[in-house]
């Protein structure tokens, strides 16, 4: 019997940066299922619509998608997997348009302020934000915008049939998204895993993430990130989200025994490999 693809939810449309990380992940034999927000990608995957989730949760220039962390929180599906998507960002249009009758620029507003640089030469056009770098790719095609171009991926460039003008127009050509991979508890095996996404409150007194950093330190477990979250409606209290990697099994299991005694709302997000360039 043949396999069937997974479905994967992701936030925008085909051709986005989030069906690349997709691709980059799983291959490009996948369905994909296109969602509006992350919220709905986090339902199709509770109503079993979906296979897995494809998740932002921090860009090298932006910083961290804040809203995505209580995403993981609230839904508590595990996490899987991580991919590091390399940000490029190119000029196009339609096939034929020539870049001095361009009036508007149209893309996602990170996008567009990872370009500053290039629209600081070019005061003259307009600049109209969008949900989706693909989405204006797609509306380019759709409604024959000859005055147009929007800021994309290669991806979008392809499918659409659009010409790139110009490539690489990002300020910061070390630029790269980290995308989160998340599924069903019943899928979530995944073998010799070395890294770990971790949620927890401490007390408020003085040294208590102190005490947690420590035995980390102890331990050999790195933590490659931090960050703090004020809890809804409760004032001094905040989730901490860490992720941890390691070398040895037993030198993290034995960490997180001894953590579980200083922290409280302990959550283990999800265990997984860690991204390794190849």
């Amino acid at each position: 019997m043949a396999q069937q693809k997974p479905r994967v939810a992701i936030q925008g449309i085909r051709a986005s940066f989030h069906e690349e990380a997709a691709f980059k992940f799983f291959g490009e034999k996948i369905t994909t299922i296109e969602c509006n927000s992350f919220k709905q990608t986090f339902e199709k995957l509770q109503a079993k619509e979906a296979d897995y989730v494809v998740m932002a949760i921090e860009n090298s220039i932006a910083g961290s998608i804040l809203p995505n962390y209580s995403l993981l929180l609230s839904y508590n599906f595990p996490v899987v997997g991580e991919v590091y998507l390399p940000i490029q960002l190119h000029l196009m249009a339609l096939p034929g348009v020539k870049f001095e009758d361009v009036k508007v620029v149209t893309s996602h507003p990170i996008a567009i302020r990872q370009c500053v640089d290039f629209f600081d030469e070019f005061p003259h056009l307009k600049v109209v934000e969008s949900s989706d770098t693909a989405a204006c790719a797609k509306r380019i095609r759709e409604e024959q915008l000859t005055d147009t171009v929007a800021i994309a991926n290669t991806l979008a460039a392809n499918l659409y049939d659009l010409e790139i003008l110009e490539r690489r127009i990002e300020s910061n050509k070390k630029n790269f998204t980290r995308f989160l991979i998340l599924t069903h508890h019943e899928n979530a095996k995944t073998t010799g895993a070395n890294k770990a996404s971790l949620c927890f409150q401490v007390s408020n007194e003085v040294g208590s993430l102190a005490k947690v950093l420590n035995i980390l330190a102890e331990e050999q477990v790195n933590m490659s990130k931090i960050q703090s979250m004020p809890v809804l409606g409760k004032r001094n209290e905040y989730n901490f989200y860490v992720d941890v990697e390691w070398e040895e099994q037993s030198r993290y299991d034995k960490a997180i025994r001894q953590i579980l005694k200083y922290t409280h709302n302990f959550n283990i997000l999800g265990e997984y490999l860690r991204y390794v360039e190849e």
